[in-house]
């Protein structure tokens, strides 16, 4: 059985398309090892988002290549295949500079992994695809099954919205929603092969605009309807687009979990209006009071950048008592860092470094302050949990509130990849320490 190693960088939609790209080449009979020493192929995923891409990816290959070069003095061919969203921006500049890669793919060109293969194996040389075809991918991949409890289901990417720090408009392309009747078929398939958790994934997944529902609020209603699911969450949302049938969503569907991640990214609304985010920070702050009317215990976490061209003392100030309103369950905060080819990179008034790095220590401390008083609320409560993994130590499982919150309890593994109640004895600023409450489990 020939084998493949996958590494995949970034967010949660690029572990989808990872799992996707092993179901492609699992029709041409590869099988998944963790092992790159012994892969046939070596595969990584790429993200642009975040600063240095390139120079972590060339860095990456050149780990590689050392596995590739010891395989080929046993007579083994490796091929080194490199996908996502570096290699839709700087394909090219990679096949010239990385000889070791045999194959780039783009992240809307993955679906035709097992004919590039053949193609490279024909001795056809390498290859580079890389543009944005007209069909879908999704209309050739093969029917995928779950591979744990938890599962992803890609339902839109791409993005119309053009951030002027972000790179994915050009590295996903326009906004793409997938059929209804598509998605719960995945969903479906997911589930009848052991999926009791989906969530729903979208570079702005709010903006779903599928046929088959009015929006992803009617969505959800739909996917809510099939036995055997017993949770739903989805990622990542944009402000501005939120619906009355989403937020209605989070008050009548038992299943969609209490969770809504929805990025600010600043709360000063010059900030805002250069970064081309297309509302206010009071609009955003209504948002979540409609949020947590509909639900009052929803967790909400979000997305900052600080150090954005232009940003001042007082602009930052502004950010910190959005958060200091919001009150957030967890967040994830970052420093500005130009992206090439976008119109944040050209602007002027860039922000020291060293006033980027204050300005995001004290917003890390408070966001830190948050989540720790976020987990010390649930401490003595019991709460459905799904496990879903192993802990590092023998006889410990890993898995998420309903709140997204990580907990571990030390339980065998016939308890893996189900929902079990347990009560929380302890929290720290990052996780919870459980206990099996009662014998209680789905």
């Amino acid at each position: 059985m020939s084998k493949i190693y996958i590494k995949t960088f970034g967010c949660q939609m690029n572990m989808y398309d990872s799992a996707r790209m092993r179901d492609a080449l699992g029709t041409l009979g590869y099988e998944t090892t963790d092992n790159p020493a012994e892969a046939d192929i070596l595969l990584l995923n790429t993200c642009h988002i975040r600063e240095k891409a390139s120079e972590k990816l060339f860095s990456e290959i050149g780990r590689l290549n050392e596995f590739k070069l010891i395989r080929a003095k046993e007579k083994k061919n490796t091929l080194i295949i490199v996908c996502g969203c570096v290699v839709q921006a700087e394909g090219a500049e990679i096949l010239q500079r990385a000889h070791a890669v045999d194959i780039g793919v783009g992240p809307q060109n993955y679906h035709r992994l097992p004919e590039l293969v053949a193609r490279y194996n024909r001795k056809k040389g390498r290859v580079l695809e890389a543009d944005f075809p007209a069909d879908s991918k999704f209309d050739y991949l093969p029917k995928t099954k779950a591979t744990s409890a938890s599962c992803f289901l890609a339902v839109q990417e791409g993005c119309d919205n053009f951030c002027t720090y972000c790179v994915v408009p050009y590295t996903r392309g326009c906004e793409y929603s997938r059929s209804a009747d598509e998605i719960i078929q995945e969903a479906k398939d997911l589930v009848s092969t052991g999926a009791k958790e989906i969530m729903l994934l979208g570079q702005n997944v709010n903006c779903w605009h599928g046929d088959g529902a009015s929006d992803l609020g009617e969505l959800i209603y739909r996917i809510a309807e099939i036995n055997g699911l017993e949770r739903i969450r989805y990622t990542t949302s944009y402000p501005s687009k939120i619906t009355e049938n989403l937020v209605r969503a989070h008050a009548e569907v038992e299943k969609l979990m209490p969770y809504i991640h929805l990025p600010i990214q600043s709360g000063s609304d010059s900030v805002l209006k250069a970064m081309n985010r297309l509302y206010t920070a009071s609009e955003y702050i209504d948002i979540i009071g409609r949020f947590r009317e509909a639900r009052p215990d929803i967790a909400i976490s979000s997305d900052f950048i600080v150090g954005f061209p232009g940003e001042t003392d007082k602009d930052f100030e502004q950010t910190l008592e959005v958060v200091k309103k919001v009150k957030y369950t967890s967040s994830f905060s970052f420093k500005y860092s130009p992206r090439p080819g976008t119109p944040a990179s050209l602007m002027k008034n860039q922000i020291p470094e060293d006033v980027k790095t204050e300005r995001l220590m004290r917003l890390q401390t408070l966001l830190l302050e948050q989540q720790k008083e976020a987990y010390e609320s649930v401490v003595g409560k019991v709460l459905p949990v799904l496990l879903t993994e192993k802990g590092k130590k023998d006889g410990q499982l890993i898995g998420y509130t309903p709140y997204l919150q990580s907990t571990h309890v030390s339980l065998d593994d016939s308890y893996l990849n189900k929902i079990v109640s347990l009560k929380i004895t302890k929290a720290s600023a990052t996780s919870l320490s459980s206990e099996l409450s009662c014998d209680i489990t789905k």
